[in-house]
């Protein structure tokens, strides 16, 4: 196989940091009151049920309250 002998010239890719548009975006739109106030409810939301889920939880995770001794079915005495 044949390669080529040349550089690759990368100066382009470097020149290409440097470009500046003279185009401006356009201006962003406002938000109306009420998507305001929807994507703040929603928000609450969300951040409710995740305190709710850590509140509910939280119970189950505790093992100070693991009793001392287990329970044993009837079954297994009989043996």
């Amino acid at each position: 196989m044949s390669r080529r002998a040349e550089a690759v010239p990368f100066a382009f890719v470097a020149e290409a940091d440097g470009f500046r548009s003279n185009v401006t975006p356009p201006p962003r739109e406002r938000l109306r009151p009420g998507q305001v106030v929807g994507r703040t409810l929603l928000g609450l939301t969300v951040v409710a049920g995740l305190v709710g889920s850590l509140v509910l939880g939280m119970p189950s995770l505790d093992s100070t309250d693991a009793p001392a001794h287990r329970q044993q079915s009837e079954a297994s005495d009989q043996r």
